[in-house]
C-alpha cells in the first residue's frame, strides 16, 4: 500500500498489528506517530513553538500504548470518528474513553500546572497523560467518570496533583 502526502512518498506495510512506513527520513521503519513527533519537534526547533499535535498523539498513546489496542483497531475506530465529536475520543472493549494530556515546551517557565477540565461527562473513563518535551509519556492516570465527577467537578482549577489521585497507568 502506498500513501503520498505533502510531497513524501510512503510505502506502507503491515508489520504484525503495526502500520509502518518507509519514507525518505532518518529512520526507515518509523510509525506515523514517531514521524509526526519528529516533524513537530523539528518545527519547534526551527520556529519556536511546536504545532498542536498533543491531542492526536495522546489519543493514539492512550489507545495503543496504555490500553493495548492494536494499530489496526485504533485506525478502524478513528476512521469512524470526527474531529469535533462530542464526549469521548474513542471506544475500546465497550467503554468510551476521553483523553486529556499536557506537554511542556521545555522552555523556562513551561512546567505543567494546569490540566484541562472536561466539558461534559459523555464518557466512561478519562485518561490524563503527562509528556516531556519530546512527547515521551512521563505518567498517565485513569479516572472512572463517577470518581472524576465527584472529585473534580466543583474545583475551579485542576492541577497535576489532583490528577495523580486517579489510577496509575504509567
Amino acid at each position: 500500500m502506498t500513501a503520498t502526502d505533502h510531497g513524501l512518498q510512503w510505502d506502507l506495510e503491515s508489520s504484525g498489528d503495526a502500520l509502518v512506513g518507509a519514507c525518505e527520513c532518518e529512520a526507515p521503519s518509523m510509525t506515523f506517530r514517531d514521524e509526526l513527533v519528529r516533524i513537530a519537534l523539528a518545527w519547534q526547533d526551527a520556529y519556536g513553538i511546536a504545532p498542536s499535535i498533543t491531542s492526536a498523539v495522546s489519543e493514539y498513546d492512550a489507545a495503543v500504548t496504555l490500553l493495548g489496542m492494536s494499530e489496526k483497531e485504533y485506525g478502524a475506530s478513528m476512521k469512524l470518528a470526527t474531529a469535533v465529536g462530542r464526549g469521548f475520543d474513542f471506544q475500546f472493549k465497550g467503554e468510551r474513553f476521553q483523553i486529556k494530556a499536557n506537554r511542556p515546551s521545555g522552555k523556562p517557565g513551561s512546567a505543567v500546572t494546569l490540566v484541562p477540565k472536561v466539558r461534559n461527562y459523555d464518557w466512561d473513563q478519562l485518561i490524563w497523560i503527562l509528556y516531556n518535551r519530546d512527547y515521551e509519556i512521563q505518567e498517565a492516570w485513569k479516572w472512572p467518570r463517577e470518581a472524576y465527577q465527584r472529585e473534580m467537578h466543583r474545583l475551579p482549577r485542576i492541577s497535576p496533583s489532583h490528577m495523580r489521585r486517579g489510577l496509575p497507568l504509567y
